[in-house]
């Protein structure tokens, strides 16, 4: 039910806007390294002094408009060439659904291939997220074209998919991000229960260990975290094949910890004002997130307008199923 309602939250349009207003006033700036690429890079430099790579988010997704898509399409072409010139440790993530997939599948694949053809000529990664399940198979389509010309591309696979042990297998040989996965999908797509998630998700970092090219392991969970330190050690596998990563924000210390441990260690850096899903989905990911953050984003005034925030959502969430009787 929690994780229903952080969905809620994250797909709620009035909050967003709300969010994007007062973003720094709420917190944010402890859940996201910047609102613009100097105050993102200087947030990448301080990382990368304590040995941890980035890879960075230009935060946005579902965007319906061309010329929206475009701006985003540029957004990350700067970040780019920002990440070259300041010669900082990071590489780019990236959402399909931001530079078009739901406008026009060939407008997409063209910014996109703009955007790894840019990043090819200084030999940076770019990672394609994946999205809520109608976006899977399209984004995979975008990145086995991709591919043909291109190798400085990796994926994210989901564990909560029936379809992620195929998916893994098939793309053994790309660097890969396993996560547990943060959208709310039917049943006959998905595991429903934590239990089940988890589950899966450590049988697949095990595969992508043993048989893969190279592993993100991105997980917050330090029981998961010390089990693959336990499985790598058993298998001789060595550092150079895997990294951990977390969220910009969450679990600082334990972030500084695997780094100063000799673990590669790489840190998913969101930046720009449209925060607010995002953050909810994480908290939907695993609503323990919350307790990473809270004692760095609330205090009495942020506690405050988020309850103004979330009241208002409950409220119109009554008010239309009040109607619909």
């Amino acid at each position: 039910m929690l994780k229903d309602v952080f969905i809620g939250l994250s797909q709620n349009q009035f909050l967003t806007s709300a969010a994007k207003k007062y973003g720094l006033k709420l917190g944010a700036q402890t859940v996201v390294a910047g609102t613009n690429i100097e105050q993102t890079i200087d947030s990448i430099r301080e990382l990368n002094a304590q040995g941890i790579s980035c890879t960075v988010d230009n935060l946005g997704e579902f965007v319906f408009e061309k010329e929206e898509a475009l701006k985003a399409k540029d957004s990350i072409l700067e970040v780019i060439e920002s990440i070259h010139a300041n010669g900082v440790d990071a590489h780019i993530s990236l959402k399909p659904t931001q530079i078009g997939l739901d406008i026009d599948y060939d407008f997409c694949y063209e910014n996109l291939r703009e955007i790894v053809a840019a990043a090819s000529k200084y030999d940076m990664h770019i990672n394609i997220d994946m999205e809520d399940y109608g976006h899977v198979q399209p984004s995979y389509d975008l990145i086995e074209t991709l591919l043909k010309e291109y190798g400085n591309i990796g994926i994210v696979i989901q564990a909560y998919f029936f379809r992620a042990e195929d998916d893994i297998q098939k793309h053994k040989d790309l660097r890969l991000r396993i996560v547990k996965g943060a959208y709310k999908e039917p049943a006959e797509y998905a595991y429903q229960t934590r239990e089940e998630i988890d589950a899966n998700f450590i049988q697949l970092i095990e595969y992508h260990l043993l048989h893969g090219k190279f592993t993100s392991i991105a997980t917050h969970d330090h029981n998961i975290i010390n089990h693959v330190i336990e499985f790598v050690k058993e298998n001789n596998i060595p550092r150079e094949k895997f990294e951990f990563q977390m969220l910009y924000g969450f679990r600082k210390d334990m972030q500084l910890n695997l780094a100063r441990q000799g673990y590669n260690f790489c840190t998913y850096v969101p930046f720009g004002d449209d925060w607010y899903g995002y953050f909810m989905r994480r908290l939907a990911e695993r609503p323990q997130n919350l307790n990473l953050v809270a004692k760095q984003v609330f205090n009495k005034r942020t506690n405050t307008a988020i309850g103004i925030f979330a009241g208002a959502f409950v409220l119109g969430r009554l008010t239309s199923k009040g109607k619909s009787k």
